[in-house]
């Protein structure tokens, strides 16, 4: 399988810049896992959308992948609470 190509929405830096160190670190390490497989086994599709959502304890990460261009675009890395507003 070919390997993805990772974008990051504007707002994901600042985004991560919110979240404690050692969080950004892991968080980051589940992202580059998602280059070699972009559909791991705890991955859920969003229902009528085409973006997809990964869990890490209370974080959120949404991402659209866009597989005839072999680009995985992440739209936002934020709170349980707060990414679907």
């Amino acid at each position: 399988m070919a390997k993805y190509e990772l974008k990051f929405a504007t707002s994901v830096k600042k985004e991560l810049r919110k979240i404690p160190n050692d969080d950004v670190l892991k968080i980051l390490k589940l992202i580059n896992s998602l280059l070699d497989d972009p559909y791991p086994a705890n991955v859920k599709k969003l229902s009528h959308q085409n973006k997809f959502r990964i869990r890490y304890r209370n974080y959120r990460i949404l991402y659209k992948i866009e597989n005839d261009e072999l680009i995985i675009y992440l739209l936002k890395i934020s709170h349980r609470k707060d990414v679907y507003k």
